[in-house]
Order: structure tokens, then sequence, then C-alpha cells
């Protein structure tokens, strides 16, 4: 991923100062838009983008006017200049890479992104997070202000732990923007994340926003989020929860080849070509999932990769027979958490076969968490149990493999 300073002119030819996060291959282009006051820099900005381009978005994401390293005045900026700097940002990418299809806004942010999809031809993807259905409704951060606004024409205001001049020029911009019947001439795909326990914006605006808009339409519940989604958990979350929705609408999924799915018997495994790369459809009797390889080898970075899938069986069968002893004994265990790595990769393993030097030993690496009110003698047990699960006992057993070359079924 690489991280790209991308600067442009609003529409009042100030200059406003964008991050792009930049995929290996961009497959579609974002924009996201920060919350009221904040910035492009905010944890939830930045952590949304870069999870988001492991799955070929690159994520465009700029200081409104007056904000951060852009140009301007806050205190002449207002919801209409958000809007309008958010179609600057769109004309400038599509200048100098790809027009956006997705829009992304948080807070205020996505009710912005809202009205500045309804005059861009090329979205075809609205995300909202934590947004207040109409503009107006920031005007409660300033209620004590107000009277000393609209009698004096603007006052200072403290909001976030910052001082900003709000004019009322902002006041009467936002009441241009009180209801939300225009959101039912949406044409993108909407995806709206709430929390029902925002303390800033409450869940009922989500609801407002979902009644007004018209199908396709999804809401997700941000269940234990805060406003400004400040759990690196919550944001990866909600990237990986846009990546997947978004598939549907985006061209995002590689070019694949036509398969039907395949009948698989009981205990035995299929695996069919996706793509002319190296994504793999992996099926058993009543399961389906993918495999891939990560973009600096060459794959799509869609799935885990095969040697994922080796440390995902070790460590699961290692979770299932440290609970099913557990139980059996009728221990205090709590939880169990299993970390796996591997030190090596399997291109760095195929060069040195390649090049015909001697191989090189793989190590599993397997870390255990246990918590519970367990003794040291339980938990040295439990460490034993652990070698025992099926999955380690046929790894240690150096399996022999057979291959054997199949008829050609057509």
């Amino acid at each position: 991923m690489k991280k790209i300073r991308f600067e442009f002119q609003n529409a009042d030819d100030q200059t406003l100062a964008g991050l792009l996060e930049m995929p290996p291959e961009a497959k579609s282009f974002a924009i996201f838009a920060h919350c009221f006051t904040c910035g492009k820099d905010i944890a939830a900005a930045s952590r949304i983008s870069r999870a988001l381009t492991s799955s070929g978005i690159a994520v465009l994401r700029f200081d409104f006017t007056g904000l951060g390293n852009s140009d301007g005045d806050f205190a002449n900026a207002n919801f209409s200049s958000n809007i309008s700097d958010l179609i600057a940002a769109a004309d400038a990418l599509g200048e100098a890479y790809q027009s956006p299809s997705m829009l992304i806004g948080h807070s205020l942010g996505g009710a912005a992104v809202l009205h500045a999809a309804l005059q861009l031809d090329t979205i075809k993807a609205v995300v909202t997070i934590a947004a207040p259905a109409s503009a107006d409704h920031v005007a409660h951060l300033f209620a004590e202000e107000r009277q000393q606004i609209e009698s004096a024409g603007e006052a200072r205001v403290s909001l976030g732990g910052r001082q900003f001049n709000i004019k009322q020029q902002f006041l009467d911009d936002i009441a241009n923007f009180a209801d939300t019947e225009q959101y039912a001439n949406l044409r993108p795909a909407l995806l709206i994340f709430h929390s029902p326990f925002d303390k800033i914006v409450p869940i009922d605006e989500a609801a407002r926003i979902y009644q007004a808009a018209k199908h396709p339409k999804s809401f997700i519940s941000l269940d234990q989020a805060d406003h400004l989604v400040t759990k690196p958990a919550d944001a990866e979350y909600i990237a990986t929860t846009i990546a997947a929705w978004a598939s549907r609408y985006l061209d995002l999924e590689p070019e694949q080849l036509a398969s039907s799915e395949p009948d698989v018997d009981a205990g035995e495994v299929i695996v069919t070509e996706l793509d002319k790369q190296f994504l793999r459809g992996l099926y058993t009797e009543s399961h389906f999932v993918r495999a891939d390889e990560p973009h600096k080898y060459g794959g799509s970075n869609l799935a885990p990769t095969p040697y994922d899938f080796l440390l995902m069986a070790l460590g699961a069968c290692t979770s299932m027979t440290l609970r099913m002893y557990a139980n059996h004994k009728k221990l205090k265990l709590d939880e169990i958490r299993v970390r796996l790595k591997h030190d090596h990769v399997h291109a760095d393993d195929c060069a040195d076969d390649c090049a015909g030097k001697d191989r090189k030993l793989d190590r599993l690496s397997r870390f255990i968490s246990l918590q519970g009110d367990l003794s040291d003698a339980e938990r040295q047990r439990l460490l034993e149990i652990a070698d025992k699960c099926p999955v380690h006992r046929t790894l240690e057993n150096q399996p022999q493999i057979v291959t054997e070359l199949e008829a050609d079924e057509s």
C-alpha cells in the first residue's frame, strides 16, 4: 500500500489537502468524508481507509475547507461547502486516477456524502457511519451560543475541545438541509452503520435515513461502538463489512472462471479455480471458502493463503481439544485463545527448492492463552493436551501424500 499526498482545488480555488491510500492494484476508488470539525487523520478515517485497501479499494480522505491542512476559513465554510468539496474531490480524483464509485461518510460527513451522491453520476455505493439524517442536527452543539450568533452574527464555540467561530450563515445553511425527502432519489446502494450506544448522534437518526431511502439499502448495528469509532476492532469490522457488501455493487472481484459448484462426497475436499491467478474455491460437502495469495505474490488478497489455512486448522483443532478436555474435567477455563505463526513464506521455500539448495525446515509457532481460575498444574496439563490434538499429531507423523492423475471428465 502507498500513501500519496493528494491536493486539489475547491470551488473557490482554495487548496484542500488529501491523502490517497493506494493498494498495489486499485479495483475501485472511494472518498472518505470526516466528521464535523474533525479531519482526514482522525483514527476512524485512517483505520478504515487502510483496511479497505486490502480489498483493492483506493481511498481518498481529505480535510474540508478551513480544517486540518486545507486552506480557507472554517468560519466561512458550511454544510453546502462540504458537499461542494466532495464534488471537487471526486472531479480531481477522476482527472488524476479514476472517478470514485463509492462515498463513505462519518458523522456529519455521512450526511454530506448522501447529498453529494445525488450529484455524482459515477457513485454506485454510499456508506454512512454514525451519521445524522439531516445537517441541522449539529445545531444542538452550540445551542447555548445561538442567541449570541443571531444577535452578533457569530460566536466563539468550543467543539471537541477546540475553539471555532460559528457564523449566522452556518445556521442559515444547515436549516436548508433539515429534511430527508431527497434521499428517496438516491440511485446508489446504501449501507448504514450506527451504534445503539452513540451518545452524540442517536440511533434514531439512522432510522430516519433508512426510512427515507429506497432499496437497495442495508443497516448494520455497531454494538458497543462509540460515536468516533475509537476502537481499532470496530474500524476493522466496518472496513471488512464495507468491502464484502460493496463487492456486489463495485468491480472488486477479479474476472472469475465460470464453473458450477461441484458435488463433494463426505470426507472429501474439492479445489477449483476461480481465476487464472491464485484465487481458488475450496468445497466440502456442506461448506465453501476461498483461498488466495497477497498482492505481493501476484494474488488478489481476497482470501487467506494456503499456509493461513494450515495454521487455522492447527489452531482450531488445538482450541477444540482443550475445550473438550476442560469440559470433561470440569476445569474453570473461561476462554481459550490460540495464536499461530509460520516462519517462512512459501515463495521463499520455492526459491530455495528450485535453486537446488537444502530444504529449510518449517516451524509452526503456537501461543496459547488460557483465561480462568486454573492452578499451575492444570495449566501445564492443558499445555500437554494441546500437543495431543489430531491435527498436531497428523503434522508430526509426517503423513504420506499420494498423488494420482484423475481421468479427464470431459
